[in-house]
């Protein structure tokens, strides 16, 4: 069956959100003037991802809101108590460096460009609707897609086969005739895989190795366009004008 829509992943994919959260952690940090109090740039950072994988995986497993996710990343990296609105108020001073150093990069909205008279496209992401509604706004791509979809609303998140099955149904399509793009192998590409969807791995950082049956590898969104076309095949153009 010919391919109708592509689902996108949003950070590491097509927004910088590495790149992005690194700069703006750092501006932060620097800003409340705690970089040496946690051993220095890169100590501060490794602790400061490790924060926030650490309360994210407690998002997506559901122990957590979003809000209240964000509110433990502050208390989780600083190692103190914090009332919700001392952690509100740290982590939105945090958050305005963050936007300031949004970025997409460069592949994005020419690949987004290059689909939109072919196939549908959407979102599928693990963060919040809300969260990522603004952020597609504020990169200036949200009119690229017909739907955001996200673990929030959807009730699961990837790898579970729910997430993709619940994206696919509220486009009104099986499976099979939707392909997912992410930039995590095991979260994204083998997610979509296992849940009956075409998967392209977009390997940024060049991780390589053995790749798994069933998914296909890309180093840039500029190869995607001419993959879909050559390998899977369209169906219905896109809807969106």
């Amino acid at each position: 069956m010919a391919l109708r829509a592509v689902l996108w992943d949003i950070d590491d994919t097509l927004f910088d959100y590495t790149g992005s959260d690194r700069a703006g952690a750092l501006r932060h940090l620097r800003a409340e003037g705690l970089l040496a109090a946690y051993g220095g740039e890169e100590a501060a950072l490794t602790r400061w991802r490790a924060a926030m994988e650490t309360e994210f995986a407690r998002f997506l497993a559901g122990e957590l809101g979003f809000l209240d996710h964000r509110r433990e990343r502050a208390r989780t990296f600083l190692g103190v108590a914090l009332s919700d609105d001392e952690a509100d108020a740290w982590f939105a001073r945090y958050i305005t460096h963050y936007e300031a150093s949004w970025v997409l990069f460069p592949d994005s909205e020419p690949a987004l460009t290059a689909l939109a008279p072919l196939v549908r496209q959407a979102v599928l992401s693990n963060s919040s609707v809300a969260n990522q509604e603004r952020k597609l706004a504020t990169l200036g791509i949200r009119t690229h897609f017909e739907a955001v979809l996200c673990a929030d609303e959807l009730g699961h998140a990837k790898p579970a086969a729910e997430a993709f099955h619940g994206a696919c149904a509220a486009l009104g399509l099986g499976p099979e005739e939707v392909v997912y793009v992410g930039d995590r192998l095991d979260i994204d590409a083998l997610g979509a895989r296992d849940a009956g969807l075409g998967a392209v791995w977009l390997d940024r950082t060049g991780a390589g190795g053995e790749l798994p049956a069933g998914v296909r590898r890309i180093v840039s969104l500029a190869e995607l366009p001419e993959l879909l076309h050559g390998v899977i095949g369209f169906g219905a153009p896109s809807t969106i004008r």
